[in-house]
This record gives C-alpha cells, sequence and structure tokens, in this order.
C-alpha cells in the first residue's frame, strides 16, 4: 500500500474540503495562491517531502481537493444535502485517492486528487 494507514487518517480527515461550502473569490485566490506551491508535487514525492508532517500533508490534499471542487464548479453542500452522505463521501474520496497514488506513485497528486474528487461525486 503506497500510503500508509496513518497518512489514510490524516487525509480522511483533511477530505472535509468536501464537505464545505461555495468558495467566495477572495477565499478562492488565497487558497490558489496557497496550493500553487504544492501543485507540482506527485503523490510520492509529497510523501517523501512531507510525510514525517501529517498536519502538513492533510493540508496540502485538502487544498488541492478546494482548487478541485472550485475549478469543477461544485458546491458539495448543495450538490449533497445530506450531512451522512456528505461524511460518506470522505470515505470514497480517500478510497479513490489511495488506489491512484498506489496505482502511480508518480502520477501528480493534483490529478490524483481531482480524480478523487470525481470518483467520491459519482
Amino acid at each position: 500500500m503506497f500510503l500508509s494507514p496513518r497518512l489514510s487518517v490524516v487525509i480522511a480527515g483533511c477530505a472535509m474540503a468536501l464537505g464545505g461550502e461555495a468558495f467566495a473569490d477572495e477565499e478562492m485566490d488565497r487558497i490558489l495562491d496557497e496550493a500553487m506551491p504544492y501543485m507540482h508535487h506527485s503523490c510520492e514525492s509529497v510523501i517523501a517531502n512531507y510525510g514525517e508532517d501529517e498536519e502538513k500533508v492533510a493540508e496540502i490534499v485538502r487544498l488541492i481537493a478546494e482548487v478541485s471542487l472550485f475549478n469543477r464548479e461544485i458546491n458539495v453542500e448543495e450538490a449533497v444535502p445530506d450531512a451522512a452522505e456528505r461524511d460518506g463521501l470522505k470515505d470514497k474520496f480517500v478510497a479513490a485517492l489511495e488506489d491512484t497514488c498506489e496505482t502511480d506513485p508518480d502520477a501528480l497528486l493534483a490529478g490524483a486528487v481531482d480524480m478523487a474528487v470525481k470518483d467520491a461525486l459519482d
């Protein structure tokens, strides 16, 4: 398994972006600015560079998930109004992200997160 169970828990925690609201333009600009330094990372390189800092990995994945939701013009609260269903999205997101990163550790993390967002919401 590429992601350790410990990091899976971190990713699950950061998947709160899947339960978030739509973003205002100013907030999205801030998120984009914060996410940009990590957009070049692969699944493997983010773990190699930040794997010792679970909170940092969670922050990076959360930021990239928020960018994905913004780019897809998805407001999860509107798309999935039931809170219990939104909680289930986190599990789907984590499973999809782990699967992509296990299959191709060299995949860009941003692409893996984007596909996990799409898979979780399909």
